[in-house]
């Protein structure tokens, strides 16, 4: 196994720049330098991407950047202690020790184990107070290697006396996954523990000992799962069924989350576990008290675990708003698969498919071709094919009210909610109510099945309730409300809003693209934009030939969601280099691929870096997107998929054009802003030019 560090990548004392950049910068090239990276620029824009998601910075002047790359060759540890302390965005102040680790794409567990090893080490202060007396780089090195391989450091007498005072009250908590064999500190309550990180070297690691030191302190035996990139041993299930409260010190999802249902929880991103051990140990421990704390839910579905973990004082908008999220995300992939079959079906049987599908079917096969069809049809073949395209589009398509209307109520009641969610999303199609039928059913339906699901019932009864008497009721009083009570009035709404859209030309219709192209592109794939774009979707099964206008608004939508991603990667990789970071020129050239594919999140690392210049920019780009997109009376039969669905779109070349004005105008006006829109300094503090 090649040696992790060597004296050629250790720096001591040197003045390495002002910020977390240029340190990063410098140490990426140190690697580079003693050929352990194919390349300086691309492991620091990794690099320096990891730390634009979570700050390295932990307590005690410490900080440790890290990143997977493939520049990497060989796992790879380098050293700066800085004679001018940066800031890594840790609590306590910047830091002076910096140990960057670089670790290969593919790196074997091995040399996982150890870059994790070391993170551990650094929560140890006589680790680091050695660290910052050493006088060498050799010395340096000698410190990590003995850190790497175990080696006891030398004690203090005070640190021996209470090294022999731990050993006469009982051995400690194991750390990360010590399972039920590690011997338990005598306390009134029991904690278990995951911490994740999406790197998996070393906050992940950092968390679990800064956890069970905590513990410690306070008589509380603490075991943690760690589930990161040097593998993960699983907590005994004897210790989680014994534990009194968990705790999830995590970034990612938590991985087997079911095994810990019905636990008081404590969930914080994994840094607080390295910042605020303490707290987290007390609010666990308050949180065993508590009858009324959040807890792990029975079920595992992500959406409904974010949901059981909120505060109980969270307004109803909010939860409506995660409520109609979940129903939106779990439709679109129904209606994008159906969307483009259709789409697909028109392109080969011609517009007049819808009226010679069901007959086709019937009656042909592909070895029986037919011999009717669309004038436009590309042959028999064509007209057979499309009519298939067509029909599985239309019957996916078919599913788009039910299953809007089963996941709102599965966001709100989760597994019981989905079978009367889908039913009152039946009743809405039913009644002609359409998307806001299904909307409305859903809620009702969640929010009775919720209801439900809290009351006590017998022991003998509890079996029963999530499979017939939750799904039974629910669905009885959500369908039977929309049957007896409010499905007439929301089909007459729905009708008329049908009717306004078909009727909307000239003037109307571009102020509506306006309006569109600004929902698109104001939060990047957030709620707003979500609500334009299910707009937009909810329309397509009422589009025809005699009605257009749901096409048009889908043209409008998917055009101006193109823009934000299309903008920045032109100004960032074309326009003006300069006024962008290195990862934001990485991000660039990934965005013109995702602004093509209709991917408007593409555009978010450059808004979460500069919101109030790259947001305004990429609205301003989007209205006038929309705009065009609908003047021009562009229209689109598939409800995803950007420049890849081109025989989806009507006027394809003003399809193009639209974007293309609009992506010019978002990527000047991003420039524009960055120029000019500076916000002045308020303290007058000069800042020092660093030497490259």
């Amino acid at each position: 196994m090649t040696q992790l560090i060597t004296t050629e990548l250790v720096e001591l004392d040197q003045n390495l720049g002002s910020s977390p950049e240029d340190v990063i910068r410098h140490l990426a090239g140190r690697v580079s330098d003693t050929g352990r990276a194919t390349e300086a620029e691309g492991l620091f824009a990794d690099a320096f991407a990891r730390e634009s998601k979570t700050a390295t910075g932990v307590p005690g002047g410490i900080a440790i950047p890290h990143c997977r790359s493939t520049a990497v060759t060989e796992p790879t540890l380098a050293m700066a202690r800085l004679s001018q302390p940066v800031d890594f965005g840790a609590k306590d102040g910047p830091a002076d020790i910096i140990f960057f680790i670089a670790a290969p794409e593919g790196a074997d567990q091995e040399h996982l184990k150890l870059l994790s090893k070391l993170a551990r080490s650094l929560i140890k202060k006589d680790f680091t107070a050695s660290l910052r007396a050493a006088t060498s780089q050799a010395e340096i090195v000698e410190l990590v290697d003995a850190a790497l391989a175990d080696k006891p450091a030398a004690q203090t007498p005070a640190e021996a006396t209470a090294a022999t005072g731990a050993a006469v009250a009982g051995p400690a908590a194991g750390a990360a996954g010590e399972g039920a064999g590690a011997a338990k500190a005598k306390g009134p309550k029991r904690l278990v523990a995951v911490t994740a990180c999406p790197t998996g070297i070393a906050h992940t690691y950092m968390a679990a000992d800064s956890l069970v030191a905590a513990a410690k302190e306070v008589g509380v035996d603490l075991q943690v799962e760690t589930q990161g990139s040097s593998g993960a041993k699983a907590l005994d299930p004897a210790v989680i069924a014994a534990a009194d409260a968990v705790i999830f010190a995590v970034d990612v999802d938590v991985r087997g989350k079911e095994r810990f249902a019905g636990m008081p929880v404590i969930n914080a991103p994994v840094k607080r576990g390295i910042d605020e051990p303490d707290r987290m140990v007390a609010e666990a421990l308050a949180a065993a008290d508590n009858p009324h704390a959040r807890r792990v839910p029975h079920f595992g579905a992500e959406e409904q675990a974010e949901l059981a973990a909120e505060e109980k004082s969270e307004h109803i908008g909010t939860k409506l708003k995660k409520a109609l999220l979940t129903g939106v995300s779990y439709m679109i992939p129904f209606v994008a698969g159906g969307g483009l079959l259709i789409a697909l079906g028109f392109l080969l049987g011609g517009y007049n498919i819808t009226a010679f599908a069901d007959k086709i079917l019937a009656e042909n096969s592909l070895f029986n071709l037919p011999t009717v069809y669309p004038e436009l049809a590309w042959g028999p073949l064509g007209a057979f094919l499309g009519a298939v395209f067509f029909k599985i589009g239309a019957l996916s398509l078919g599913f788009l009210v039910p299953a809007l209307a089963g996941y709102i109520a599965y966001a709100i009641a989760d597994r019981p909610g989905i079978a009367p969610g889908f039913v009152s999303g039946a009743v809405a199609v039913f009644m002609g109510a359409g998307f806001l039928g299904g909307i409305v059913g859903g809620l009702i339906a969640g929010y009775v099945a919720h209801s439900i699901g809290k009351l006590h019932v017998a022991r003998w009864l509890r079996g029963l309730m999530p499979v017939v008497i939750i799904p039974l009721v629910a669905s009885i009083a959500a369908s039977g409300l929309l049957f007896v009570f409010l499905g007439r009035y929301v089909a007459a709404v729905t009708v008329g809003l049908n009717n306004w859209l078909s009727g909307l030309t000239g003037a109307s219709a571009i102020a509506l693209g306006i309006v569109l192209g600004l929902m698109m592109c104001f939060d990047l794939g957030g709620p707003v934009n979500k609500v334009a774009y299910s707009f937009a979707v909810a329309g397509l099964g009422a589009a025809s030939i005699t009605n257009q206008a749901p096409w048009q608004i889908m043209a409008a939508v998917m055009a101006s969601g193109m823009v934000p991603p299309l903008a920045m990667a032109l100004a960032s990789t074309i326009l003006n280099k300069r006024l962008f970071s290195l990862a934001e020129q990485e991000n660039g050239k990934a965005a013109w691929l995702l602004g093509a594919s209709f991917i408007t999140e593409g555009a978010i690392p450059f808004a979460a870096a500069d919101p109030l210049r790259v947001i305004p920019a990429s609205m301003l780009g989007g209205a006038v997107t929309g705009a065009i997109s609908m003047a021009a009376g562009v229209g689109s039969k598939a409800p995803h998929g950007g420049i890849f669905v081109f025989f989806a779109i009507d006027s394809f070349l003003w399809f193009v054009i639209a974007i293309a004005v609009g992506t010019v105008v978002g990527a000047f006006a991003v420039i524009g802003l960055k120029r000019w829109a500076v916000k002045k300094p308020v303290d007058t503090v000069e800042t020092v030019p660093v030497a490259a």
